[in-house]
């Protein structure tokens, strides 16, 4: 649509004929994204606070469509990428942000990771210079404001380098993958972990099917904390755990989960910091997006 019309449909959002008012505020969002920048223009033009609102409210509902559409393809196409899914959470909160800013970082703590590594490491060794970089030289911490709703977006963890399990895993998790180094995620009951697992090749080359399958629990050489520095722990650290939080073990929750999962549990983190709060709308919203993921 030429943008004299799109000015023009804009215009009509102040009728007071509220039943030309919504059928004009349908057209709009049908429009979607190509529509927000004559939108943002107008909010700026026009000092009527109810003609605002108006205007907030359909640029959110545009861009919150937006998120829903390339959450819902993400996971239709196999949910192959960790670092898109965990983008397009961030997109929610931050509409203007963009994919390559976040790989521009993660390939910037990656490089530097890459230059202390030699064909001569072993798996230990590795970690130990992952958490060096990460940790040590880049300063990644975790957020004693544990609710914190900044802590789950990826984009702000980058920034303020504090983050939850979950955040902190998921960029453990993507420099691992840009390092072709097998380590994965796991989820337990009220803690995010990852696994350094025996795999030959470059993770790359695993076909889809594979990624989605859960390897078997021997398959682990051992565990990681996100959490606690990058910590390395064995099953009998998992086991204690587990014993204190008077939990029968289950299989799964020593071997590696889906992309899906961790990004479900990156949603359950937001939902539970926003319901905290007080944010009924940003909760509703969350769910939707959480339910589009199960």
């Amino acid at each position: 649509m030429k943008k004299k019309d799109i000015q023009a449909l804009i215009h009509l959002l102040d009728d007071p004929d509220a039943e030309i008012s919504d059928v004009v505020t349908g057209n709009l969002k049908k429009l979607g994204t190509e529509v927000i920048p004559e939108l943002e223009n107008a909010w700026e033009k026009y000092t009527d606070h109810h003609y605002q609102e108006k205007i907030e409210n359909i640029i959110h509902d545009i861009q919150f469509t937006n998120v829903k559409t390339n959450l819902r393809q993400w996971k239709d196409s196999g949910a192959l990428d960790l670092q898109e899914g965990a983008f397009w959470i961030a997109r929610y909160q931050f509409p203007d942000l963009e994919i390559s800013d976040i790989e521009q970082e993660i390939n910037r703590i990656t490089r530097d990771i890459w230059l202390e590594f030699n064909n001569r490491l072993t798996a230990l060794e590795k970690v130990r210079i992952m958490n060096h970089i990460i940790f040590d030289v880049h300063r990644f911490s975790k957020n004693k404001h544990v609710h914190a709703p900044r802590s789950s977006y990826i984009n702000q963890v980058l920034e303020s380098r504090k983050g939850n399990a979950v955040s902190l895993g998921i960029i453990y998790l993507l420099v691992a993958k840009q390092l072709d180094i097998p380590i994965r995620g796991i989820s337990l009951p009220k803690i995010f972990l990852l696994a350094y697992m025996d795999e030959p090749g470059p993770i790359r080359s695993v076909l889809k099917n594979a990624i989605k399958k859960r390897p078997s629990g021997k398959e682990v050489l051992f565990y990681i904390n996100p959490y606690n520095r990058g910590a390395v722990l064995g099953k009998k650290e998992i086991d204690h755990y587990l014993q204190l939080q008077k939990m029968e073990p289950q299989k799964s929750w020593y071997e590696p989960c889906s992309n899906e999962e961790i990004i479900m549990r990156l949603l359950l983190n937001l939902i539970i910091s926003y319901e905290k709060s007080g944010f009924a709308d940003k909760v509703n919203d969350l769910q939707e997006l959480l339910n589009i993921i199960k």
